[in-house]
Parts: C-alpha cells; structure tokens; sequence
C-alpha cells in the first residue's frame, strides 16, 4: 500500500468530499411516530430543525421544522421529490451544512463533535474513487490520514472488502471495476473507520435496475452483519420499503416531515418480497404522501 499522505494529499482528500466523517404540517398519521421501541438509544435527534441558504436572488428556505428521531440500529430512508431537502438533512446530520435555528445531536453530541470522533461515515452519489490508486489503497486512505500504523490499515481493508464482497479485487483500480463495484468499494471505505453510523446519499441512484437490486439485496446483509444504523437517501419507493425500518416522507420546498412510515416487513427480506400484500400496502403509502405533498409546477 502507499505511505502515508503528505499534506497536500490530504487536503485534495478533503475537498474531494470523501473523508469529512474521517476527521473528523401535522402528519396525516401521527401514530406512526410513536411506535418505536421506547427502550432503544437515539442516536440522531433533531428538534424544530431549519434551514435557509442565502443567494443571489434571495433566501431559499431548504428545511422548515424538522422533528425526528432515529434510533440506534435502525434503517431509515429520507424520501422526497427534487430539492425537498433529503440531501440538505443528510449534509446537516453530517455537519457539511449548518442549521439556521433548532437543534441537532448525533450520538448525543453536536454534529461537528460527532464528526470529529467520526461516529459516521459518509457515502456520496458517486463512488469517489482515485482512479490512480487501487481499490485497497483507496479504502486505506482515510486510515492513513487517521495515522494508522499498515498492519492495522492493512488489516481493516481486508475485513472491509470480505464485508462488501470484493475480496480478491483489492489490487484493481476503479476504472477495472463496474459501478456496482465501485459503490460497494466506496462503502467499504466508510466501514473502514468504524463509524457507529452510515449516511448514504442515494448511492445506487446512478445503476441500472437489476445491480440495483443485487446492491439492496448486499446493503441488507451488510446492515444486518454490522447492526449500524443507516440514514439512507432515495427518490425510489420500492428500494425505500425493500431497506427501511422506517421511512421519512418529505415534501416540496421549505423541506418538512409529511409522513414517518414503519416498514414492519420483518429481516430476512428478499426482494421476493417486493410482490406481497404487506409490501404493496407500505409501498402504496408512501406514495400516497408523495403525491399529496407534491408540487407539479416545475415538471
């Protein structure tokens, strides 16, 4: 594997945007917001949460009066038409964006404290590989900037690439790997770390169908090996219910919390699954909330 990066090389990493965890209305179903299990830790707690960029033409109001609690070990996926802010939510639990009032803790702490004792690792729409490094040396990266001595960087790359299923392709560079592979290598870099949570920015919105459904299929298996819990962005309703323990549905611009949705579909899911009742019926609710909250103006 490489040496350890010299200073320049860690500030490129850092622009590029891969390794910022490394360092560091009413509900129409409010019942649903109340049926987690009461005994479990929070570990993602907003309150009264807004958000509002200023810009050229104006203040854009991003998030309005976020309420939401996600607890430890759990799956939850933000959904939402173009610009609802699911992204901006991500970004504000991962302290890459501030908020303008309200308050949020992540592990109990703020969000730049938690990025600091990196409690999460972040994975991008796009996999964000140096195509000039190899798959291993890219997962090692955010170790060497860590300071990690090369047995232990050694050590967590391969424990990470079995976990994702791409042991044997260590040694391949990301331009030799399709982009299924890529994004399971990009995840394998965030484990990597070992952050208690993942956050995930719609990483397999970029895939066709079936790799997409292959990924699902692995991503489960992964959450289910590692018991993190996932905050997981996607604009798709059945990779949504296929994942979720619960889904947050949002609406239109200023970003608010329309419906908080249980997907009580049990673990072991296959995508078999998909073709049940139980499925359809989660399914057709979220995309009950979707349309009710939905604005046609700029189709």
């Amino acid at each position: 594997m490489d040496d350890p990066p010299d200073r320049e090389t860690k500030r490129r990493f850092c622009r590029n945007g891969i390794i910022e965890n490394a360092h560091a209305d009413e509900s129409p179903h409010a019942t649903t917001w109340t049926t987690r299990n009461l005994d479990t830790q929070t570990v993602i707690k907003a309150e009264k949460l807004n958000l509002t960029f200023q810009t050229n033409d104006g203040p854009v109001h991003a998030l309005s009066n976020i309420d939401l609690s996600i607890d430890k070990g759990e799956f939850v996926s933000l959904i939402g038409p173009s610009g609802c802010g699911k992204t901006t939510l991500l970004r504000v639990i991962a302290d890459l964006e501030k908020p303008s009032d309200g308050t949020i803790t992540v592990n109990g702490m703020t969000p730049e404290e938690a990025r600091l004792k990196r409690a999460y690792g972040y994975v991008f729409q796009a996999a964000a590989l140096f195509p000039w490094r190899t798959i291993a040396d890219n997962i090692a990266l955010p170790l060497e900037v860590m300071g990690l001595d090369k047995a232990e960087r050694e050590k967590r790359v391969s424990e990470n690439l079995e976990l994702v299923d791409l042991a044997g392709f260590g040694n391949k560079f990301p331009w030799q790997l399709s982009g299924g592979m890529q994004q399971r290598a990009s995840i394998a870099r965030a484990l990597a770390v070992q952050p208690d949570m993942l956050l995930m920015d719609e990483p397999f919105g970029a895939l066709d169908e079936i790799v997409r459904d292959h990924l699902n299929e692995q991503l489960l298996k992964l959450w289910a090996a590692t018991k993190k819990t996932v905050v997981f962005v996607t604009h798709s309703i059945p990779e949504a219910v296929f994942l979720s323990t619960r889904i947050v549905v949002m609406s239109p611009r200023p970003g608010r919390i329309h419906d908080v949705i249980d997907c009580d579909l049990g673990e072991n899911r296959t995508l078999d699954i998909r073709e049940t009742p139980e499925f359809l019926k989660i399914a057709h609710r979220v995309r009950d909330g979707l349309r009710a909250g939905h604005s046609y103006e700029d189709v």
